[in-house]
C-alpha cells in the first residue's frame, strides 16, 4: 500500500473547503485527516461536510497532533508567515497559500526557519503543477514559437464587499496581492528569468484603500510581460504568449476547470488546438508536495522562489507609488 502524507488544514477558509480539500481527495500520496478553526463548531461542520476524521477548535491543537505530517495554511495573508513558522517549529511540513507573505523581507524569514527545522516549506501556486502550464513551458523551451517576446495577461473579477478580506489593506487585500501574483509567477517561469526592471500604474478604491486596478510592464532580458489585474471589473482571464514565429493562447490560465478539458491554442503557420485532459490542479499540487516529502525532494514552489516573486510584487507597488521604473530587490 502506498504511504500517504497525513495533512491538517489551518482554518476553514473558502479556498480550502471549496477547492483544495476536495482536490486533495483525488490524491494518491496525500490525505486530509484533520481541520482546525478557532470556532470548533465551524471546524466540525467542515469536517462533516468534507469527510475529514478530526476537527479541532484551535490551531495549537492541530499542531500538537503527532499523527499530522504536513499542514496546508490558507489563513489570511498577515498570518501566513507567523503560522508557517509555528508549523515548522512543531515539525510539520507546510504548504502555504499565496502570496506567502506581506512582502519579500518577511518571506525571506522562512528560509532560515526551513533550514533550521528541516521541514519542507512551499508556496501554493497550484498553476505551477497544472499540465497546461507544463505544456506551455515545454512548447516555449522547444523553440516552436521562436524567440519568446511577450506575455499579455488580463485577470479580473468584481467584488466590492467591505467584509471581504480582499478589500482590506491591512489583510493584504487588493488586486496585486490576490491575483497579480499569478501573472508575475507565470511570466517569471515562462521567461525563465527575473525582471530587470518594471513600471506600473495603480488605482486605489476610494473607500477601501486597496488597489482595485493594477497594470504593469515587466522587462525581462529577452522581452516583456504585460498584465492587468482588477477587483472591480467584468470577470475575465486569458493569457497570450508571443514568440518570433508563433503564439500560444491559454484559455483559462488560473481557475482551470475540473469538469472538462483545458485548451491551448497554438499558432505558427497554422492554428491548432491542444486539449489538456480533465484534472484537478489542487490534487496534482497535493501529490507533488507530498511526493517531495516522501522522497526528500524539492517542493514545486520552494521558499526561494516565493521570496523572488514577492520581491517583484514589492517593486510593482513601488513603481505605482513613485511613477518610476523599479528593479526588484535581490534576496537569497
Amino acid at each position: 500500500m502506498t504511504k500517504k502524507i497525513r495533512w491538517g488544514v489551518l482554518g476553514a477558509a473558502k479556498i480550502a473547503t471549496v477547492r483544495v480539500i476536495p482536490g486533495m481527495k483525488t490524491c494518491e500520496l496525500a490525505e486530509v485527516t484533520a481541520i482546525a478553526s478557532r470556532d470548533l463548531a465551524r471546524a466540525q461542520a467542515a469536517a462533516s461536510a468534507l469527510g475529514i476524521p478530526k476537527a479541532y477548535g484551535s490551531y495549537e491543537e492541530l499542531l500538537a497532533d503527532p499523527d499530522i505530517d504536513a499542514i496546508y495554511n490558507p489563513l489570511p495573508n498577515p498570518m501566513h508567515v507567523p503560522w508557517t513558522i509555528r508549523c515548522a517549529e512543531a515539525g510539520k511540513h507546510v504548504l502555504c497559500e499565496k502570496p506567502i507573505a506581506m512582502d519579500a523581507a518577511e518571506a525571506a524569514q522562512l528560509i532560515a526557519v526551513r533550514d533550521r527545522t528541516g521541514v519542507k516549506i512551499g508556496e501554493a501556486f497550484m498553476v505551477h503543477t497544472h499540465p497546461q502550464w507544463l505544456r506551455v513551458v515545454e512548447i516555449v523551451r522547444s523553440g516552436e514559437i521562436g524567440d519568446l517576446r511577450s506575455m499579455v495577461f488580463p485577470f479580473t473579477y468584481n467584488n466590492r464587499d467591505p467584509k471581504n478580506i480582499r478589500n482590506m489593506p491591512d489583510m493584504g487585500g487588493g488586486a496585486l496581492m490576490d491575483i497579480g501574483c499569478y501573472p508575475i509567477h507565470l511570466s517569471r517561469w515562462v521567461f525563465g528569468a527575473e525582471p530587470v526592471r518594471l513600471a506600473a500604474s495603480v488605482s486605489h478604491d476610494p473607500d477601501f484603500g486597496t488597489d482595485r486596478l493594477t497594470s504593469a510592464i515587466l522587462e525581462y532580458p529577452q522581452g516583456h510581460a504585460v498584465f492587468m489585474v482588477s477587483t472591480q471589473a467584468s470577470p475575465f482571464q486569458r493569457c497570450q504568449v508571443f514568440g518570433s514565429l508563433g503564439r500560444i493562447e491559454v484559455e483559462i490560465p488560473v481557475n482551470a476547470p475540473t469538469d472538462r478539458e483545458c485548451k491551448l491554442f497554438v499558432q505558427t503557420t497554422e492554428l491548432r488546438t491542444e486539449s489538456i485532459p480533465t484534472c484537478d490542479q489542487y490534487g496534482i499540487q497535493g501529490d507533488a508536495f507530498s511526493g517531495a516529502i516522501l522522497e526528500d525532494g524539492e517542493v514545486p514552489v520552494p521558499v526561494e522562489e516565493a521570496v523572488r516573486n514577492m520581491a517583484v510584487i514589492d517593486a510593482v507597488f513601488r513603481a505605482g507609488a513613485t511613477g518610476t521604473w523599479q528593479a526588484p530587490t535581490a534576496f537569497r
